[in-house]
């Protein structure tokens, strides 16, 4: 009973296991292989999640405060860098230097989605699936929502090691955001991500009848910095 479970080794299985016991996770088929698939079953469970990851990165009451200003200011005028500071200056700093390793797109994706899910206002998708691919994170406002002056949005994300760059994280924190903006190989993410964002949003517009979405291409340097594009 009760025992067992306290006794169990906290693998991925036993926390796979024990999410789906409890409606966190839903059975969404199976491999090639015979294993299962898992995938966060709602709106609600995903909401969940999102508060969860909010909680363990962003501890400080003062950061908490600010961020609907930046929000607003993303949703309603296209203002990306309040928010990208904020993400640089308290998200990026509550990971410590062994998560470099772990460190991909997926990572940036969940920084700007656990800050940005709202699902009063929005239809928060995460690879939304379109005609050619995946959108990363498309924040598509909801039909009952769009007497609110708020704007739709499209962010495409890279991340780029410091390794790749032949920089440290001090020369990374250290340079103006225009100038790493221009480096070769940020260049090169930047305009990969712009043309996925293009595509994408052109299918999305489509799909949803969208008159102004408003597009990012965004690359992550390292943990320490963000450059991103307005497409």
């Amino acid at each position: 009973g009760v025992a067992d479970v306290l006794a169990a080794v906290k693998d991925q299985p036993f926390m796979a296991s024990l999410l789906y016991f409890f409606g966190i996770l839903t059975l969404a088929g199976l491999t090639s292989f015979n294993e299962c698939i898992l995938r966060i079953p709602n709106l609600v469970a995903r909401g969940l999640y999102v508060e969860r990851l909010r909680e363990r990165w962003l501890t400080d009451p003062q950061g908490q405060r600010e961020l609907p200003a930046m929000i607003r200011r993303l949703g309603q005028q296209g203002d990306l860098t309040p928010l990208a500071e904020f993400i640089e200056q308290r998200y990026f700093r509550v990971l410590s230097n062994r998560d470099y390793r772990w460190s991909n797109e997926l990572l940036v994706k969940f920084a700007f989605l656990t800050l940005l899910f709202d699902d009063r206002l929005y239809m928060a998708v995460s690879e939304l699936e379109t005609d050619r691919g995946y959108a990363d994170l498309a924040l598509i406002l909801r039909p009952d929502m769009r007497r609110f002056d708020a704007l739709d949005l499209l962010l495409e994300f890279k991340y780029l090691g410091l390794k790749e760059l032949g920089l440290s994280g001090e020369q990374v924190r250290s340079r103006p955001r225009d100038e790493l903006a221009a480096l070769p190989a940020v260049a090169a993410k930047l305009d990969e991500a712009a043309a996925q964002a293009r595509t994408y949003g052109a299918t999305l517009c489509e799909r949803h009848g969208l008159k102004d979405l408003r597009a990012f291409a965004v690359v992550a340097l390292g943990i320490e910095r963000l450059v991103w594009r307005v497409v």
